[in-house]
């Protein structure tokens, strides 16, 4: 008797057409195996799990490395966002994800992960109350792999945080030409104490007039900004700038300043400037402290937004890497345009804009020179996006280079912030001396 498990012909031997066929079937059996194991290999490996909670929203964060697919589903009462995302298992990463959530998130009441079904993993969110929700991926882009995120918004705050006035609102302000402004510099207050360092009671002094000035503090939440040499971060820098320069111009009792945000969150560029004209701000500055490809760039600088190109190549470079700020932080843009440039707003409005805009950026140039040497010594120009409200004077201040290692120490020193947000200030107040605020309307 044969030892072999192959079927035998009637004389004992082995019938060839069946042994074409079990050869057949055990290749494909070897195939489907084999396929198997290689769709095993190759599903998405969850490698870090990440929840930035927030006033305005909660960002949740799940990064792999390769694509993620997803399903969503809201139910009520109680409220809860449920994402189930396929071809994946459990992992180490997802298993801490309810540890993430702090007591203190404002949408988050609990986050649970668990295996659903064979290659199906749940994300339950129990919320605290309604939200807006957009869950979307975003491809590899900086240090980041691919990104699952979740993001949670107030239904309040959704609007303007996403940049939706910014992107529908093509109209410019309700307000008296900007052509028409008196160039006379403006009276001196008697109760104008912005030069000293007393406190100042707001509520007990009379205004017939706030400006309003937002302060844009750069980056934030995902996107860490530059980053310098001994692993400072850009976004730790600009902010806390950016509250000592609230701080100094608060001390002008018929200032409002406003911060695009005042914690570690990611907000859109179009968010930052819907945020400015929702305020129907006067002027609008954001901070940064960037790096550039050598580590011996050093100085400080004001740019404004350019109608035609970059004043130099370094100012195209900038531009360039701070409007790539939405792709580092993430945001989902379906079929967004730009209405400000695409739509020639560069009319009378606009014009009048940049020429205010340029005066600004001059005014603070040259008090940031009195503290730090000047990267050039003229305001510079580019298409940054974050600087293109039609009607608010907006100007972006590098206060150093973050990749110079000694000027990383300066960005880190209290005493350096403090005179940099001072300058800025004090650059801010000449700039009203000379080009005081119009009587304006409100925006409906």
């Amino acid at each position: 008797m044969s030892d072999s498990l192959e079927p035998l012909t009637g004389n004992g031997q082995i019938d060839p057409n069946r042994r074409s066929l079990l050869k057949a079937g055990a290749a494909t059996l070897l195939l489907s195996l084999t396929r198997i194991g290689m769709a095993a290999d190759s599903a998405p490996i969850i490698a870090a799990v990440r929840v930035w909670p927030a006033s305005d929203y909660t960002r949740v964060t799940i990064e792999s490395n390769d694509t993620l697919t997803f399903k969503t589903m809201s139910v009520k009462n109680p409220e809860r966002l449920v994402v189930d995302i396929e071809g994946v298992d459990m992992s180490r990463a997802l298993e801490t994800l309810g540890d993430k959530v702090e007591s203190s998130d404002p949408f988050i009441q609990r986050l649970r992960a668990g295996r659903f079904k064979p290659g199906v993993v749940r994300l339950v969110l129990d919320l605290k109350t309604e939200v807006k929700p957009q869950v979307f991926t975003i491809p590899p882009v900086g240090e980041y792999q691919h990104r699952l995120v979740i993001d949670l918004y107030s239904p309040a705050s959704a609007e303007t945080l996403l940049g939706s006035a910014a992107r529908n609102e093509t109209k410019p302000r309700q307000e008296e030409p900007r052509q028409a402004r008196n160039d006379k510099p403006a009276e001196p207050r008697a109760n104008d104490k912005a030069d000293t360092d007393e406190p100042v009671d707001r509520r007990k002094l009379q205004v017939d007039r706030l400006i309003t000035v937002v302060i844009d503090p750069g980056h934030g939440g995902e996107d860490p900004g530059a980053i310098g040499a001994n692993g400072t971060r850009e976004k730790d820098i600009v902010l806390s700038v950016a509250k000592k320069l609230k701080e100094t111009l608060e001390k002008n009792p018929n200032v409002r300043v406003v911060l695009t945000r005042d914690e570690d969150v990611f907000i859109p560029l179009a968010g930052r400037v819907a945020k400015a004209r929702k305020l129907n701000a006067d002027l609008f500055v954001s901070v940064h402290a960037d790096a550039f490809l050598r580590p011996e760039a050093r100085g400080s600088s004001v740019f404004a937004l350019s109608e035609k190109g970059a004043t130099s190549t370094a100012a195209k470079w900038l531009a360039t890497k701070e409007n790539n700020a939405d792709l580092i932080g993430g945001v989902k843009l379906v079929g967004v345009k730009d209405p400000y440039l695409a739509h020639t707003l560069f009319d009378l409005t606009q014009t009048a804009t940049l020429n205010d805009s340029l005066k600004l950026a001059k005014a603070v140039l040259g008090e940031i020179g009195n503290i730090n040497t000047l990267h050039r010594g003229a305001v510079e120009q580019a298409g940054f996006a974050v600087l293109k409200a039609p009607d608010i004077p907006s100007i972006l201040v590098e206060t150093a280079f973050i990749s110079n290692p000694e000027e990383e120490k300066k960005l880190l020193d209290e005493a350096y912030q403090y005179k940099m947000a001072q300058a800025i200030g004090s650059g801010i107040k000449r700039y009203f001396a000379k080009n005081p605020p119009l009587a304006r309307t409100k925006l409906a």
